[in-house]
This record gives C-alpha cells, sequence and structure tokens, in this order.
C-alpha cells in the first residue's frame, strides 16, 4: 500500500499538473467499492468546480476546489474531493485519446483538455466528498475517521485521523507513547497517533534509530524516542526526494517509478547482510505485518 511519500509525491505531481484548472465533467465507473460517496452526489459536486490544490493529509490525496459565484468575481469553497489509493490505486494525468485502462473508476475532463483518471485493480481505493464548512472530527460523507488537531477550529475541513509525522515536535512525538504496553513498530502502523507511516518506512526508521522494533514503546526512553522522531522524517523525506518506493504498483502522477527502494537498509533484505555490520536481517511477523530488523544494530 502507498505509505506517507508516495502519496505526497503523487499529490505534489498532481498539483503540479492541474492547480487552477476546471473540471468540465465526471465520467464514474459502475463498481461500487470505491466510493464512500454517492456517484451521482459526487459527480455534481465535482462538475464545474476549479481545482485550487492538491495535497497529503495522512494517506488521504485531498483536492481542494472552488466555485464561481453568479456574479463571475469571486469564489466560494465546495466538498473537498477525498482520494484514498488503497494498495495498487493511480492517480494519472493523461491526454483523453490514451485509452482507459480496464480498472478506471473515475475520469475528471479537464479545461486544459486532459483527463485525470482513478485506476484501481483491486478496488481498495476509496473516493469521497467532505463537505465545506463540516466538523474536523465529523466523519460524514467520507466514511472516514476524522480528528480535529489541537488549537483546530471546527471548519478546517478533511485533518486525518493522527499527527502528522513531518511536522510533529520531538516533544509532542515522545508524549504519543507514554505509558503505551504496545510494540514500537505498532504504535508507528496507528493511524490515530501518526497518520501516514506504513510497514517500509517504520521499519527503515526503526534501524536507523537502532530500536527493536518488538521493543514496548512505553520503555523507550526520551532521548531514544528523540532519536527515532528525527531518524523517521529523515527517511519521509530522503524517500519524498528520491519519489517514494516502487515495491510493485505504485507508480506517480505521469506513470514513473520512484527510486526510494534502492536505499531500503532492512525492508525486503531477509536474509541479506545488515549494510552495518553484516549480521543478516531477520524477518518476523508481529501486530499481522510482516517486519524486517537486523539484530545486532537494534536493540
Amino acid at each position: 500500500m502507498p505509505e506517507l511519500p508516495e502519496v505526497e509525491t503523487v499529490a505534489n505531481g498532481v498539483h503540479a499538473r492541474i492547480c487552477g484548472e476546471r473540471i468540465e465533467a465526471v465520467w464514474l465507473g459502475g463498481k461500487p467499492e470505491p466510493f464512500k460517496t454517492e456517484p451521482a452526489a459526487m459527480a455534481a459536486a465535482l462538475t464545474g468546480a476549479r481545482i485550487a490544490g492538491v495535497r497529503r493529509v495522512g494517506k488521504h490525496i485531498v483536492f481542494d476546489l472552488e466555485r464561481e459565484l453568479a456574479a463571475g468575481a469571486e469564489t466560494s469553497l465546495v466538498p473537498q474531493w477525498i482520494v484514498h489509493l488503497g494498495m495498487t490505486g493511480r492517480l494519472l494525468v493523461v491526454d483523453p485519446e490514451i485509452p482507459r485502462p480496464k480498472h478506471t473508476h473515475a475520469a475528471l475532463s479537464l479545461s486544459s483538455g486532459r483527463e485525470l483518471r482513478f485506476v484501481d485493480a483491486r478496488r481498495f481505493g476509496r473516493l469521497a466528498l467532505y463537505p465545506a464548512g463540516a466538523p474536523s472530527r465529523s466523519a460524514n460523507h467520507t466514511g472516514l475517521n476524522q480528528e480535529r488537531s489541537p488549537g483546530g477550529s471546527a471548519a478546517e475541513g478533511f485533518r486525518g485521523p493522527g499527527r502528522e509525522p513531518l511536522t510533529i515536535s520531538a516533544d509532542d512525538f515522545a508524549a504519543l507513547f507514554r505509558g503505551r504496553k504496545l510494540a514500537i513498530k505498532a504504535a508507528l502502523l496507528n493511524q490515530s497517533l501518526l497518520h501516514g507511516v506504513g510497514n517500509i518506512y517504520a521499519d527503515e526508521s526503526l534501524f536507523r534509530a537502532g530500536i527493536r522494533p518488538a521493543t514496548p514503546a512505553g520503555r523507550l526512553s526520551r532521548t531514544r524516542l528523540a532519536r527515532l522522531h528525527a531518524a523517521l522524517q529523515a527517511v519521509l523525506r530522503a524517500a519524498i526526494e528520491l519519489g517514494g518506493s516502487s515495491i510493485s504498483d505504485y507508480v506517480d502522477a505521469a506513470g514513473v517509478r520512484g527510486f526510494f527502494q534502492l536505499e531500503h537498509k532492512v525492508y525486503g533484505k531477509e536474509g541479506e547482510p545488515c549494510a552495518v555490520c553484516g549480521t543478516p536481517v531477520r524477518r518476523t511477523i508481529l501486530g499481522g505485518r510482516s517486519t524486517h530488523f537486523c539484530p545486532r544494530c537494534q536493540r
């Protein structure tokens, strides 16, 4: 499943290509799984709207939309369009002459003449509207859990379920795990604590911080949590810089694969020598998730 760096890369690529364009027409497929909002209502809300911006919130891609008022001189907010890529979802900006893939579930015709397509072979991705002015805690039409961030107002729109890994302070990061008995790997994957971190970047960050994945989160010292905080942010930023990790189906908005998989130290390296000490990398199952670590470097 695409994680924070992959979703950030896709969101940035889509924003660069279509920000400011008007949605002229909307085609939605007949498979019900991707739609958390009734398709007819979604098509009505999107048609005629202008794309004011595209950004990542956790593992979700948020389209901020505007609509011209009758006078034509001002704009008004309309529902946000929320896209979750699931395991195999793709957002692609293409020429309309290119045949639509079999598993296309949405195609937005843009004022430039291009199309924005959502393609998802396994149909685990989700498309939803988040109503304009809805309280940040409200799930409303998305079917997705929301949580107001500290100091957030009631009309800030889609916020995501947890804290943002790239901007959370070291102190707030440490506070998330205080007194928690679950393994630190499981805590990193808990989207209600930190939204956006997945299996790849949890493993890679724990390796760089020298922390064993099964260590209870509440037992980690403030110093070790500070090291993990720095490692997590460094890994995520490096992965974004390299366009994410292309393990299976992931590509960016232009259909290009990422390169951070070439920088993996433990993820997917079971049995291979650790890049630091040469000890074979181990793989175990922790909380139902495949977990990779170096038994010597990580304590």
